[in-house]
């Protein structure tokens, strides 16, 4: 960590102190999640581009097209298991680190295949479960980051603004996809995988200059350096009123929950008692299951193939719609920055599901004649389920398991 004082005695990283540094981590943060919805999105324009097929004919089957959209997300289960494991061990800033390296890496194994052959779609799929691993262990490190170096009462916000831009990394990616289908043909899939060394590329440098958190060093003894970071955070010297308190405050919650040293066994996770971790960790995990089972990536993965097959559009305007979709989900996701400190988290993840609910009910409904006129009925439906999504079970997931939690798990 390279932080330099200034005449008053206060750490600078990156030039910035206070609340300059803290935008900093914010931008981190903010950047590595642009990647995360990049990632989630990329594929929706390019799994059924015909320059694609051509090179990759194995994805024109469906269960194989399948399993070269879901092994991303098997990859992010693996990085976010291997957190659980040893991130409390390599620290917040070692595991941003080294998922980014995994995330670069995984780009120049799927960019770096010479289709058409088998072995090329092996690599790809490869190349993509690696891609995973390295988002899985960043969004799962990023948030705690985060929370840890930020001032509690614009954490939710902070936190809320971070997984909104998942969607704004979703729009991102429809768009380039969209704009690579007008040049040659290895361009359309090769230039929007390659495009995500470029977010990954700015967390790796800029955390170069960053601090750890504070939280994880006190947990493991190094009170010299959190309090180094502290004075930074609060942009005063390491020995002043402020700095002095936030640590006690810290230490005394390190203490409450029995983290002192940093080495919590697995099965407190499975306690009761006055803690109740094992209710918080349902909860947690619960609000992040649920949001993947609503069906939200099937909806922005397959988006333009659900408008080819269903609706009849051809593949040019079928991005074109997803494209105009990603926009209206970008709006509605920056709805949270604002709501979510007004409404409350249960009210807001209540008004997301009857949204979704009903939704999903029109579009339903709308298919069931097999007409094309009742057919955008079904498109409305996906509109306002990814509006409704957005606005609420887009980013409360990482916010929530964060605020209900104790620092021991």
């Amino acid at each position: 960590m390279v932080h330099v004082d200034n005449e008053h005695g206060v750490p600078h990283y990156w030039g910035k102190t206070g609340k300059g540094l803290q935008k900093l981590i914010t931008i981190v943060a903010t950047t590595d999640f642009l990647l995360f919805g990049y990632d989630q999105g990329v594929m929706s324009g390019i799994i059924s581009a015909p320059a694609f097929t051509d090179d990759f004919p194995q994805v024109l089957d469906e269960t194989y097209e399948g399993f070269v959209v879901s092994i991303y997300a098997v990859g992010c289960f693996l990085g976010a298991l291997f957190i659980l494991n040893f991130g409390d061990r390599l620290g917040r800033r070692n595991s941003i680190f080294l998922g980014a390296i995994i995330m670069i890496i995984g780009v120049a194994i799927q960019i770096a295949a010479v289709p058409p052959s088998g072995g090329a779609t092996a690599q790809f799929i490869i190349g993509r479960c690696i891609t995973g691993i390295g988002n899985g262990i960043n969004t799962s490190t990023i948030p705690t980051y985060q929370a840890e170096c930020s001032e509690s009462h614009n954490r939710g916000k902070l936190i809320c603004i971070e997984g909104g831009n998942v969607a704004i990394g979703t729009l991102i990616a429809y768009w380039i996809d969209y704009g690579c289908t007008y040049g040659p043909a290895p361009f359309v899939w090769r230039f929007p995988i390659a495009f995500q060394v470029v977010f990954a590329t700015i967390v790796l440098v800029m955390m170069m200059k960053l601090p750890e958190s504070p939280r994880w060093l006190l947990t493991h003894g190094r009170r010299e350096e959190a309090a180094t970071i502290l004075a930074g955070l609060n942009g005063q010297p390491r020995d002043s009123h402020d700095v002095t308190t936030q640590m006690a405050t810290i230490e005394k919650a390190i203490a409450a929950a029995g983290h002192k040293g940093g080495k919590t066994p697995f099965s407190a996770l499975f306690t009761g008692g006055k803690t109740q971790h094992f209710r918080r960790l349902i909860l947690g995990a619960s609000s992040q299951m649920m949001q993947q089972l609503s069906g939200c990536n099937a909806v922005i993965y397959y988006f333009p193939i659900l408008f080819q097959k269903s609706i009849g559009t051809d593949h040019n305007l079928a991005l074109l719609l997803g494209g105009v979709n990603m926009i209206i989900y970008s709006i509605f996701a920056t709805t949270s920055w604002f709501a979510v400190e007004r409404v409350g988290r249960r009210k807001l993840f209540l008004i997301g599901t009857v949204g979704q609910c009903l939704s999903m009910i029109l579009s339903f409904g709308a298919l069931i004649p097999g007409t094309a006129s009742a057919s955008k009925g079904a498109a409305v439906g996906l509109f306002t389920y990814i509006a409704f999504f957005g606005a609420t079970w887009l980013p409360l997931p990482w916010l929530y398991p964060a605020e209900i939690n104790p620092l021991k798990t």
